[in-house]
């Protein structure tokens, strides 16, 4: 065989391979665009010190009710998940950059989150009450708090309600404003400012820790709101098959059975 045919053998070859190779790059593109091919990676977003949602344990390992949620539901999804730590204030730029795909974790559903992303079905409700040290007693209610010293978490949905409230504008000595709630409780502990609005969830969790220190004012600050699992507007595939699996999670039990585990019976919501 002389040098010319073998040129044009390997050139055809060449051809071959590269049309070959360009389906499967083209495919592997359209597939990863989805954000929902088996096998890919789902990044969930969160804030690790937000106890019983998500926070790190004494081994320094993420755990949690929303941990176990997630993993529950990517395992069914066949995708492999990765529990992100990201600055909360800044979750709706992580989301819309890709840097992860799903904030799971404690998230309340507002008219104003929806405008910039994607939300699943409610899964639980929250509401945010007031939080005392233990033996306060002149702080029974929202007006109470006139005059005081009040912590949150920055951009939580109490921050949230408190900065769009004339009462706490004007009436309120100080709106703390802390990276975490548990920061915040332990400022209250602490001395340090007389109260804390925020999630009852994560309040009573903190109060099941700290029984001697800590108590709830059983009276709702602002709106009730629902949590819910939120995505990028252009991840509609992603939003649905989480939620396709959820559902499952619900109608089986598994999502009973994690919130016994958490909390000690079940407290989310059913359809």
């Amino acid at each position: 065989m002389n040098w010319k045919k073998l040129l044009t053998l390997g050139c055809a070859a060449l051809f071959a391979a590269a049309a070959f190779t360009g389906c499967g790059g083209q495919q592997a593109a359209t597939s990863s665009s989805s954000g929902a091919a088996a096998g890919d990676k789902i990044v969930v977003g969160l804030d690790d010190n937000f106890p019983p949602m998500g926070f790190k344990d004494e081994n320094n390992e993420i755990t949690g009710f929303d941990i176990d949620l997630a993993k529950e539901a990517t395992k069914r999804l066949g995708r492999e998940v990765e529990f992100k730590a990201i600055d909360w204030s800044s979750k709706e730029a992580e989301l819309k950059s890709g840097r992860v795909n799903v904030l799971w974790n404690g998230l309340d559903i507002t008219d104003k989150r929806k405008e910039n992303m994607l939300f699943s079905d409610p899964y639980m409700d929250n509401r945010q009450i007031i939080f005392v040290k233990k033996g306060v007693t002149d702080i029974k209610d929202e007006q109470s708090l006139a005059g005081k010293a009040v912590g949150t978490q920055s951009a939580s949905t109490a921050e949230e309600y408190m900065d769009g409230s004339e009462f706490f504008k004007s009436k309120v000595k100080e709106v703390k404003k802390y990276s975490d709630f548990v920061s915040a409780f332990m400022d209250l502990e602490n001395g340090r400012i007389d109260a804390v609005v925020g999630d009852e969830i994560v309040g009573r969790y903190y109060m099941s820790k700290h029984p001697d220190t800590i108590d709830a004012v059983d009276v709702a600050v602002g709106p009730v709101s629902q949590f819910g699992i939120a995505f990028a507007k252009d991840n509609q595939k992603l939003r649905d098959d989480v939620q396709k699996v959820l559902d499952e999670m619900v109608k089986d039990g598994t999502v009973a059975k994690i919130s016994e585990k958490w909390f000690g019976k079940d407290i989310t919501l059913k359809k």
